[in-house]
């Protein structure tokens, strides 16, 4: 029987390698970043086309290579970090494994240009699929140069697997701010065909957070301090009013290095318990430093997963460091942010601006000079001594009278000739029926009224716009930037007028019609985080997600006051709908409370 192990050619051994290192345009910056971090660089230049697809190329000015190692470095485990096993458990630096740029090489056309500063000429190399076309001596800043073209090219399954530019795009800036975090030192730009996104400078770990998310954190963030003598803990963390509903803006990094710790962040979140809003998540920048004897980082291909040699120690260190931060801030007063001291007010809850749709009260239908007299007596003693009292709810899916409930026409058919409307509770929209009264969820309902209505805009591009008195401008982060600019068209079908005001600024002078004004901005804000919190739980198209993300950011409220025409306007509205019964999420807009439950309840035979 012939022999039928064989070694693989190096070729197809980096691709294998590639398939864990370089997963998509957005690990071949990761890699190449801590290269150039590793390099001494002052500062470090991102440069990207066609989210990565065409050009990726990471500019640094450190220390450069010699021809040699320049040509070394594209070996598989190649390194100038690791001469004996123990290195393994000693190192602080960040790309040790030594098969980024043999893994790079295998699956794109690679250019490296690179000189040392002593030398007067640098060295240039030109790779395809690991195969080196050119390699001689060129004139070239100190430093190195890397480009990577044509991600994948020799690999089309691979390439056809990449996620939609916009995915790509935020992979790629989400790596970019983790490594900028991590370095505040280091001055970072990001420029994404020919516009430049972030430029930002070295400085403080404040300054640098402000930088990359905005003005507005200036206000929210609490420093961070703790040391013992197995782990010292730094950073910042937010406030848990501004705590949001997506995850995104949690940052540990252990010896400046990115991870992802599912315990970690639940200490983080026992630090918060009772003090974050229902389904938040905090914003934090936490950096853990201890000896790397007591970690294991080589656990995982990416290294963003890490193992403790005693993990309830670390827990136990961070949960107290947040918790002493939230402490410390409610008393901590406002300092000048100029000197690397954050302005910091109380932990205390804010009032949330509450949606104003409808202006004008609505008052009670019929009162009578009596009817105080009545509420006295059904809310008193008697009436709390009552608990027990069933109530009768009846399934939407069961409603045997909306026989005709996509025609507002037949619809009616159902109701009295004199029908009453009143709201109740300030969340529910009571109204006659012939079967008895329907409650109408009045956030429900609207919510499901404006899906439809939005979907309809998208898919046909007839939104309307109104005007704004005073346009207002947003400033948003760069991966927030990069999702609006790729669903612009379909913001403006709506009826947003949007325009680029500065470096991920965007002003907004109009919204869809029909929607209040004065609040363009939060309005914007709203729909993304929404947005984004769809795309991580559902798969759903595009226009969808943007209808859906619209519509719940932007119907009624519990709590808001209706007229009389308001309320009737909002339950007509809903029975025209093509699927009325539910919320585009499934959940159900109303219930018939019956008579004939009512009569069994009092007994009448």
């Amino acid at each position: 029987m012939p022999d039928i192990i064989q070694l693989l050619p190096d070729a197809i051994a980096n691709q294998i390698a590639a398939g864990e290192v370089v997963q998509r345009p957005a690990s071949a910056v990761k890699e190449l970043i801590e290269n150039a971090i590793d390099a001494d660089a002052t500062h470090i230049k991102l440069i990207i086309k066609d989210a990565g697809k065409a050009l990726l190329q990471v500019i640094d000015n450190g220390k450069g290579m010699s021809e040699t190692d320049a040509r070394m470095s594209l070996e598989r485990h190649a390194t100038s970090k690791i001469r004996k096993a123990e290195d393994l458990f000693t190192l602080h630096t960040m790309g040790f494994r030594g098969e980024a740029l043999a893994s790079i090489a295998a699956v794109s056309q690679l250019e490296i240009k690179t000189r040392q500063a002593k030398e007067e000429l640098g060295t240039l190399l030109v790779v395809e699929a690991s195969e080196v076309k050119k390699q001689e001596p060129a004139a070239c800043d100190k430093g190195t140069s890397i480009s990577v073209k044509n991600l994948f090219y020799n690999i089309p399954a691979r390439r056809n697997f990449l996620k939609s530019n916009s995915v790509e795009v935020k992979h790629i800036v989400d790596e970019f701010q983790r490594l900028a975090l991590a370095y505040p030192n280091i001055a970072f730009t990001y420029v994404n065909t020919d516009d430049v996104e972030i430029d930002v400078t070295a400085g403080k770990l404040s300054q640098r957070i402000i930088a990359l998310f905005g003005k507005s954190f200036q206000q929210q963030l609490a420093p961070c301090e703790e040391e013992t003598d197995y782990v010292k803990i730094t950073g910042y963390v937010g406030r848990p009013e501004s705590a949001k509903k997506t995850r995104g803006e949690q940052f540990l990094f252990v010896n400046n290095r990115f991870i992802r710790s599912n315990y970690l962040h639940h200490a983080v979140m026992m630090a918060f318990e009772g003090l974050l809003p229902e389904n938040s998540f905090p914003f934090y920048v936490l950096f853990l430093t201890l000896d790397p004897k007591h970690i294991d980082v080589n656990v995982h291909p990416t290294k963003t997963e890490i193992k403790f040699d005693d993990e309830r120690a670390v827990y136990g260190v961070v949960q107290a460091s947040v918790r002493q931060a939230l402490g410390a801030h409610s008393l901590r007063p406002s300092l000048d942010f100029q000197n690397d001291q954050n302005i910091v007010e109380k932990l205390s809850a804010q009032h949330l601006d509450k949606d104003v749709y409808y202006n004008e009260r609505f008052q009670t239908l019929n009162q009578r000079t009596n009817l105080e007299n009545w509420e006295k007596l059904v809310e008193g003693e008697w009436l709390s001594k009552q608990s027990s009292t069933p109530t009768f709810e009846r399934p939407v899916d069961q409603l045997s009278m909306m026989q005709h409930e996509n025609k507002a026409e037949e619809q009616s058919e159902a109701l009295p000739e004199e029908s009453v409307l009143f709201q109740w509770h300030g969340k529910y929209i009571v109204r006659t029926v012939k079967p008895g009264l329907m409650f109408i969820d009045q956030q429900a309902a609207h919510e499901r009224v404006l899906f439809e209505k939005f979907l309809n805009q998208l898919r046909n591009k007839t939104g309307e716009s109104q005007q704004s008195l005073f346009p207002q401008s947003i400033q948003l982060s760069a991966a927030d930037f990069a999702l609006l600019m790729e669903m612009e068209q379909e913001l403006r079908a709506l009826g947003f007028m949007l325009e680029v005001f500065g470096k991920n600024t965007i002003l907004i002078s109009g919204t869809p019609a029909h929607l209040p004004t004065g609040r363009e901005k939060q309005l914007l804000e709203g729909l993304l985080e929404q947005f984004k919190i769809n795309q991580s739980e559902l798969s759903v198209p595009l226009q969808e997600n943007l209808a859906r993300a619209l519509a719940k950011r932007a119907s009624l409220k519990a709590g808001q006051k209706l007229m009389a025409e308001e309320m009737r306007s909002l339950a007509d509205a809903l029975m025209v709908c093509k699927t009325p019964n539910y919320t585009p999420e499934g959940s159900p807009t109303f219930f018939i409370f019956e008579s004939g439950k009512m009569e069994n309840y009092f007994k009448r035979q």
